[in-house]
């Protein structure tokens, strides 16, 4: 009997203590009531831990957004993608460019050249008009005297050197003219043409201005030749930045920033013992300049439009970091002589205590659990509203909603195909915004099945693409036409889409010579239009691309067939070898219209990011023009041209660009102070960039649900 009371019993016991624990935990509208602080505290959630809080070092999503808040660069983008001054006010553009006198050569009318005849021409054809496209831009000319200059090159293998020798050159480096451009000029030297003629800059006699060691060969001395040329070329591009500094900005130490800060985090990015993965974005600088505490001047060793975005990226704290503060920390840390030897910034502790001028100061650090923020009260902008800023690691995604819905996390990246029931719920505040990344099916250039633009466009036609963005996506994409983000200035709009058109694709490839056969199979001179589409496994959604695709090519005669891969294998096996038909895979973009690596025929090798192996003269040369053009009007000019030029030889088919999406708590606002003291509230909105985060400075909750 007791037993059979126990159980009867213990339902209601159990409803009993569920309906107490409904009343008794705060719900989420009230999960501030007796916490204020929850109101001025953020929490996010993260899938995976940061790895290194060094804005040189880190490589990862979750490092990055940690070192967004704690440091700062020079510069960063605007609501509207354009560069802004952060802890730098203002900067300048300018050139020197260099023109050195070669006797060997003659002027057009068979004079022979020399220093003083140079720059006597060009002034005068400068005053007769001559020059009048150069005119505007040169503020000055200098005859720059001869000097001796000792510079150490390395010979190996390719110069017949049995391993690694260095070698020291001494080169009598000829007289120089010296340009002072007021603007970046590209084609400066082409201007120059009607006075030097069109064959000044073809040859120069290096091999009169070196001094060898003794001991070397022919064939090093020839390696060493084109290696000076490398380093001394005849006419030679330097760009310069020169950066008005902000004055009175603190690291979180209360350490005053300055020019010096500016040159110790480039010289630690170009300290091989560093690694640092940023090394490539600051290899054109030439060398950087201090002019006073509060203003630094960058120069270039060529034409590299791309550099100045590097400058968005936070700057290090010198006293902190430098050879003497390395020092004191391996003292302190009783290092090994061993461990002394090897130890560089990668070892320091500064990585997981991180100090920089940005709006929140680091607090603390548990792995795998969370990192703590707190707001930088002096920091020179104003202290953000909020006051705490947490990064919790959530792996699972499902429990990153659990949390978001319980109030437990501020923000959650919510799933295409959840968007639909955010926006309906009054709690929340729901964005679906462009980012950077596109996907697209990238076909093999070098296949002959794929060697026909014509062939690559009527595949793209056949598909249906606004089926894929609508029950693929839940309408969480938008179309796209060509190499660049939708959201920047570089994506030409005037481009249409290619036309959902199956017949009109089948009649493009019958004028190509393919003619259906008794299987329903196109085919010409006795071979089917058959291939292979593969992708990376973990990807449902690029996983049914495949199968739209092959069914809509089924659907014109084309035999696809279909494979998935493992990610490490898709990439070294397929990708990096140029070992495939057709990929379906996505880019993730940047802000900068270089498209180098990409597109540019020279960089279709394996392991290169040419994959598909596109090749168009046409394109290398708009490609290497937008690199070395510093005007934002004509840099777009020609990343119009380049866009609408791929899209014409359709090289991918290019399908959509995903829309990010995420929901906020209604109660986080925008928050502005009046001079009256009372405040104003705004709704979040997205950057042109589609980020929330623009204004986070700005942003709170409330303790209600404000009205819009």
């Amino acid at each position: 009997m007791p037993l059979k009371r126990a159980l009867l019993l213990a339902p209601l016991l159990l409803t009993l203590f569920l309906l107490q624990s409904y009343f008794w935990v705060p719900t989420y509208e009230k999960q501030s009531v007796g916490n204020p602080e929850r109101l001025v505290t953020y929490i996010e959630g993260s899938i995976g831990d940061a790895k290194i809080l060094n804005p040189i070092l880190h490589a990862d999503t979750a490092s990055a957004t940690i070192v967004n808040h704690v440091f700062d660069g020079l510069l960063d983008l605007d609501e509207n993608l354009n560069l802004r001054g952060r802890l730098a006010t203002h900067w300048t553009i300018s050139e020197k460019a260099y023109l050195l006198v070669n006797p060997d050569n003659r002027f057009p009318d068979g004079v022979e050249v020399t220093g003083e005849r140079l720059l006597a021409r060009i002034r005068r054809a400068l005053k007769d008009g001559v020059l009048s496209e150069a005119a505007s831009n040169i503020l000055s000319i200098e005859l720059l005297p001869p000097e001796r200059q000792t510079h150490t090159f390395s010979l190996d293998e390719k110069a017949g050197t049995s391993g690694t020798r260095e070698v020291d050159v001494t080169l009598t480096i000829p007289e120089r003219l010296r340009f002072t451009l007021r603007e970046v000029d590209q084609d400066f030297f082409k201007r120059l043409v009607p006075i030097i003629g069109d064959r000044y800059l073809l040859h120069f006699p290096y091999e009169r201005y070196m001094e060898f060691p003794d001991g070397l060969t022919s064939e090093q001395k020839t390696h060493l030749h084109a290696r000076v040329a490398e380093y001394l070329p005849v006419a030679e591009h330097n760009p310069e930045i020169l950066f008005f500094l902000r004055k009175g900005v603190k690291f979180h130490d209360g350490h005053e920033f300055d020019a010096g800060d500016v040159k110790f985090t480039y010289e630690a990015i170009m300290n091989p013992k560093n690694l640092s993965p940023r090394t490539s974005d600051f290899e054109p600088i030439k060398y950087i300049d201090i002019l006073d505490p509060y203003t630094v001047r960058v120069v270039y060793k060529r034409l590299f439009s791309p550099a100045i975005n590097a400058w968005t990226m936070g700057i290090l704290p010198e006293h902190l970091l430098n050879d003497e503060a390395m020092q004191r920390e391996m003292d302190r840390r009783g290092l090994s002589e061993a461990a002394r030897a090897a130890f560089g910034m990668r070892d320091s502790e500064f990585n997981r205590h991180p100090i920089g001028t940005g709006r929140f100061r680091f607090i603390e650090w548990h792995s795998d659990e969370f990192i703590h923020l707190e707001r930088f009260e002096d920091y020179w902008e104003g202290p953000a509203e909020f006051k705490h800023y947490y990064m919790r690691i959530i792996p699972d995604l499902l429990t990153q909603e659990v949390e978001f819905r319980a109030g437990a996390v501020d923000y959650y990246g919510a799933q295409p195909h959840q968007v639909a029931r955010y926006k309906k719920d009054p709690r929340y505040q729901s964005f679906s915004t462009l980012g950077f990344g596109y996907t697209y099916i990238g076909y093999n250039n070098r296949r002959p099945l794929f060697a026909d633009p014509e062939v690559r466009r009527a595949l793209g036609m056949a598909i249906n693409v606004d089926e894929i963005i609508t029950y693929l996506l839940y309408g969480e994409g938008e179309r796209i036409t060509g190499p660049y983000p939708k959201n920047t200035p570089w994506y030409d709009h005037s481009v249409q889409p290619l036309p959902y058109d199956p017949a009109g694709a089948r009649r493009l490839l019958e004028e190509r010579g393919w003619t259906l056969n008794a299987d329903g199979w196109l085919e010409k001179d006795g071979k089917i239009f058959e291939f292979n589409l593969i992708t990376n496994n973990g990807n449902p959604i690029r996983k049914n691309i495949l199968t739209i695709a092959q069914n809509a090519w089924k659907k014109i005669g084309v035999k696809c067939n279909t494979q998935l891969f493992e990610w490490a294998v898709f990439l070294k096996d397929f990708v990096n070898t140029g070992e495939f038909d057709a990929v379906v895979l996505g880019w993730s973009m940047g802000i900068d219209p270089d498209l180098y690596q990409i597109w540019h025929s020279s960089q279709a090798g394996p392991q290169q990011l040419n994959f598909v192996g596109y090749n168009n003269p046409k394109a290398d040369d708009l490609i290497v023009r937008i690199r070395r053009e510093y005007n934002r009007e004509v840099q777009q000019a020609l990343a119009h041209q380049l866009h609408r030029l791929i899209y014409e030889d359709q090289p991918y088919t290019f399908l959509y660009a995903p829309l990010s999406t995420a929901v906020l708590d209604k109660k986080i606002v925008l928050v502005y102070h009046e001079p009256d003291g009372t405040e104003r509230y705004e709704k979040i909105y997205p950057t042109k960039s589609g980020n929330i985060y623009f204004h986070f400075g700005r942003w709170r909750k409330l303790a209600f649900t404000p009205e819009f």
